[in-house]
């Protein structure tokens, strides 16, 4: 009968725990997508009625997010850093994949460390460490031989490639995963039956490993799309949209049109999180 008492117990502090667990990461989400909805100029309550303006107004003081100049090209060199992040890490973590899981070589172990090494470092280091080391580099080709690199420059390629840094690891993982599930003996029966190695791997190889090659890519897009710390020591004049907003509440203060934003994110990153399970689960079984 005790133990039966003390299972309950436990049983129901589990669900509270769990309950209270979900709550609290919630929380601040709904709170940040109510806001976004309220007519008002400051986003606190009491609540002062239900309004789409944040979202689709053209006139101040009630400028909305689709309005807002600013905001819209943070956007868009968001989507365009993310872009570029997303088919790089995809293509290397790829190229990764088939190294540490079909090749041999002396230091495998060495270097498969120190590919994921960049997930343990902080993202301020991160940017830090790649902001000196860019600058340092187009310094002294400036000074020795007058040659000028402007990508080593903050910018959106120094972003790009600071991002890319630490986000193709993700991707490596992701379709090394895979990878290890594949029969190989696929492979061999098609070589057997005169296909050559090009349309194996067109044909077999890569279709397989297309279900983790997508959900890779949507991971390295919205992590790069809402990476801050190591962005914010990257960027030049074009700013993508963490960065905007960042800016904005320095200099402004919260005010709904980012709660707008951030409920417009929130929807977006629900949809491509949806398409990679989607992506995962159809994928045929060998």
């Amino acid at each position: 009968m005790a133990n039966a008492n003390t299972n309950t117990a436990f049983l129901t502090g589990y669900r509270i725990y769990v309950a209270a667990f979900f709550v609290f990461l919630a929380a601040p989400l709904v709170a940040a997508g109510a806001f976004a909805f309220n007519d008002s100029l400051f986003p606190s309550l009491p609540w002062q009625g239900f309004t789409f303006d944040w979202f689709f107004n053209d006139t101040e003081p009630k400028l909305g997010m689709f309005h807002d100049r600013r905001l819209l090209r943070g956007l868009y060199y968001s989507f365009v850093i993310a872009a570029c992040v997303s088919v790089l890490s995809v293509f290397v973590g790829t190229c990764n994949a088939f190294l540490f899981v079909r090749c041999q070589f002396p230091g495998k172990d060495f270097f498969y460390i120190l590919m994921v090494l960049p997930l343990v470092i902080p993202g301020v280091i991160l940017g830090i460490s790649i902001l000196l080391l860019a600058s340092t580099i187009a310094n002294g080709l400036e000074e020795t031989i007058s040659l000028e690199l402007d990508f080593l420059r903050p910018g959106i390629i120094l972003v790009v490639l600071g991002q890319f840094s630490f986000i193709t690891t993700i991707t490596s993982l992701v379709i090394i995963a895979r990878l290890r599930k594949f029969d190989e003996s696929m492979e061999e029966a098609a070589y057997n039956l005169g296909a050559s190695r090009a349309r194996v791997l067109r044909t077999i190889t890569l279709p397989f490993l297309f279900p983790a090659m997508a959900a890779g890519g949507i991971i390295a897009f919205l992590v790069s799309f809402e990476n801050f710390n190591t962005t914010l020591f990257l960027v030049g004049s074009e700013a993508p949209l963490t960065i905007t907003m960042y800016d904005r509440m320095v200099k402004v203060g919260s005010t709904p049109v980012l709660n707008a934003v951030s409920f417009f994110l929130m929807l977006g990153s629900a949809l491509l999180a949806l398409v990679s399970v989607l992506v995962q689960r159809d994928a045929p079984e060998t």
